[in-house]
């Protein structure tokens, strides 16, 4: 199992990419769109900082087992969660 360092790593990681990409369209982008996506940053910050506290908080800390399922878990939900939010930057800036 990874450590929590590394998963905390990751996790500042990939929001650092989301948010960065966000900034370079909101730079890129006029009126609605740059509200759209200066909303959408704020909701990866939001984000980031539940999945910081939620790696530092695992569920049944006295079973492995238990905390082993949640940091699986947690790790794919991380993954489906930054995911649908470059999906929705994606769609801001097409539109």
């Amino acid at each position: 199992m990874a450590s929590i360092k590394s998963l905390k790593k990751d996790i500042d990681f990939l929001f650092f990419e989301l948010i960065s990409d966000c900034f370079m369209a909101s730079s890129l982008h006029d009126g609605a769109k740059k509200a759209e996506v200066q909303n959408l940053i704020e909701e990866a910050v939001v984000l980031r900082n539940e999945f910081i506290d939620r790696a530092n908080h695992p569920d049944g800390k006295d079973n492995p087992a238990i905390v082993k399922a949640f940091y699986t878990g947690l790790r794919k939900e991380l993954f489906t969660k930054v995911n649908e939010h470059f999906e929705k930057l994606s769609g801001i800036t097409k539109q």
